[in-house]
């Protein structure tokens, strides 16, 4: 398949709220609530909200700049490439990357939405949910709606708040909830108690995706914490393998068959060697442990419930039809941050597909269709097929820069960071 034929759906990527983002959907009596920006003296922004100060952490967002600058130093929004704020400019961004549609991680929040429920106040923390969904779904997606999946953050502590915002977005045609991939981290119930339930019945009854990002348990895989940050990065993406096998021999899937989860940014690779470890374990101690999954075997299962989800993954490439199935797998960009294969992502697809035998309808099942279906997601009914290709959205983003801009490191003494340095914001 040509580059510039080529159809992209990113079902993760991230957003940077603007310094507005409360000012259209919060009612009066609760702005003064909400966080604002400030301009600190070193020259950093941050947000602040009931005495918590949260930066915008360099790797959140270093699309366009050289990896020699990429860093968890705070920023300013005048160091972030506009498109990470700014919606016009983020659709442009996309059309120069040749993304068609994107599902957008929040930042502020964390991606399970906890940072509302620091408020002792649970109505005006629901009221913020409340009040943040709107803005993503209205604001944000509603700028271009052919263009994006628009994704909710939870009531986290309340799931029959939860339950209930999952019911309210739906009616606004929000189809996917971001969900922490293990809870207990945050002090809340595990999976296998039935305090989710709710939360399970609302997404069941309303066809909604629940996308557990790494990182959403806001705990991270490391060994010790004078590790140096590269052992962190290198195992991120384990997050979603405890997931997956938490899940499995969870009571989600048994008490809620409808219930599809995404997990989002854990790539494909390592799926084969799970699948084949969960029915080894399955054959050798179900006799013992009781596990039950019918008849079916447990990595059958584990298929039936998930959607996987990549940025660049050559090996899981050449796995994919013979020990993962192509219906399962999904394209993830992750602009703005750190693993962003923005602005090449066709480009450098285009070359793990060549490394494969795929067909072109399963490069089409993998690059669009899987998440069009998934998500609910038809831009094709508002914007004719042939201007939904690479070639057709890079041919609408003429002028827009995409080469790599320097804004120098705000603080270059600091190297060698460690672990300990790092305190997790999902």
């Amino acid at each position: 398949m040509h580059v510039d034929d080529m159809i992209l759906v990113s079902v993760d990527d991230h957003v940077v709220e603007p310094p507005d983002l409360f000012e259209h959907q919060l009612p009066a009596k609760y702005r003064d609530l909400a966080p604002r920006v400030v301009h600190q003296p070193d020259g950093t922004d941050q947000w602040e909200f009931h005495g918590l100060h949260i930066p915008n952490v360099g790797l959140n967002a270093v699309a366009g700049r050289p990896p020699e600058e990429y860093g968890i130093d705070p920023t300013s929004f005048d160091e972030l490439r506009e498109g990470t704020f700014n919606v016009e400019k983020r659709v442009l961004d996309m059309s120069a990357n040749g993304v068609l549609g994107s599902l957008n991680f929040p930042s502020l929040p964390g991606f399970a939405g906890r940072l509302f429920g620091a408020l002792e106040d649970k109505t005006a923390a629901r009221i913020l949910t409340e009040a943040y969904n709107d803005w993503h779904i209205d604001e944000w997606c509603g700028a271009a709606p052919d263009r994006f999946i628009p994704l909710a953050v939870p009531a986290i502590w309340d799931p029959e708040v939860t339950a209930a915002e999952v019911r309210r977005v739906a009616k606004k045609g929000c189809h996917a909830l971001t969900f922490p991939e293990n809870p207990v981290p945050l002090g809340l119930p595990s999976f296998h108690t039935d305090h989710w339930d709710p939360v399970w019945q609302a997404v069941s009854d309303t066809g909604t995706i629940v996308c557990m990002h790494i990182g959403s348990s806001s705990k991270l895989v490391i060994t010790s914490a004078d590790a140096p940050m590269d052992v962190m990065i290198v195992l991120q993406p384990m997050n979603i393998v405890q997931c997956a096998a938490d899940l499995v021999y969870s009571p989600l899937w048994k008490r809620f068959p409808d219930v599809t989860v995404a997990l989002s940014e854990g790539g494909i690779g390592w799926v084969p060697y799970f699948l084949e470890r969960l029915d080894h374990s399955y054959r050798t101690h179900r006799a013992w442990t009781g596990a039950d999954f019918g008849d079916q075997t447990a990595s059958e299962f584990f298929l039936d419930h998930v959607i996987l989800c990549f940025i660049t993954d050559p090996v899981g490439l050449q796995l994919v039809r013979d020990h993962i199935g192509v219906p399962k797998v999904t394209v993830e960009i992750d602009y703005p941050h750190s693993d962003t294969t923005w602005p090449n992502a066709p480009e450098r697809l285009a070359a793990e597909f060549a490394g494969t035998d795929l067909t072109d309808a399963e490069i089409n099942a993998i690059t669009y269709e899987n998440a069009m279906r998934e998500f609910r997601y038809d831009p094709f009914a508002t914007r004719p097929r042939e201007r939904c290709t690479v070639g057709a959205l890079r041919s609408e983003a003429i002028g827009v820069d995409t080469r790599p801009v320097s804004k120098g490191r705000r603080f270059p003494e600091r190297h060698g960071i460690t672990i300990d340095q790092l305190s997790p914001t999902a």
